[in-house]
């Protein structure tokens, strides 16, 4: 049991962001919504907490990551054709334009991985990888990257 609760602790104060918006959507629920009302909290809840990270990321390591931007969009935009396929009324055209915007947004973050700074190619074979906190760049061949696996 003790371990347990060490383990929730060291998760808590490493991931705050979590906590804080636990907090919020706890809030939130205490005034007593809805069944449906609740599902989109809890959808909201997540992009609090996606937008929570991002600014904790940013916070500590000063820099602001584009994939976490893309992430924040494509997390509304899901919780926005929740929404829309769960009302009674539901206009289709609206539905399929935004599952093509979060399509494009997924073509987004797949671009932004691909070309993020902190991977570069040098060969077929030869990858550097690298984050901006360290100073020593990690240079992994295909033979290494076999071993691994």
């Amino acid at each position: 049991m003790k371990k347990a609760l060490n383990k929730i602790k060291n998760y808590f104060s490493t991931n705050f962001e979590v906590l804080a918006a636990m907090l919020i959507l706890i809030i939130v629920l205490i005034v007593g919504i809805d069944f449906y009302k609740a599902i989109i909290l809890m959808l909201e809840f997540i992009v609090i907490m996606e937008v929570v990270k991002m600014i904790s990321d940013f916070i500590k390591k000063e820099t602001l990551r584009l994939r976490y931007v893309i992430d924040i969009f494509i997390i509304f935009l899901i919780r926005d054709v929740i929404i829309l396929t769960t009302n009674k009324n539901r206009d289709y055209f609206d539905i399929t334009f935004l599952l093509f915007v979060i399509f494009v947004f997924f073509v987004f973050r797949i671009l932004a991985i691909k070309f993020s700074p902190g991977i570069i190619k040098i060969s077929k074979d030869t990858v550097i990888e690298y984050d901006d906190d360290r100073p020593n760049k990690k240079v992994v061949t295909q033979k290494e990257s076999n071993q691994d696996e």
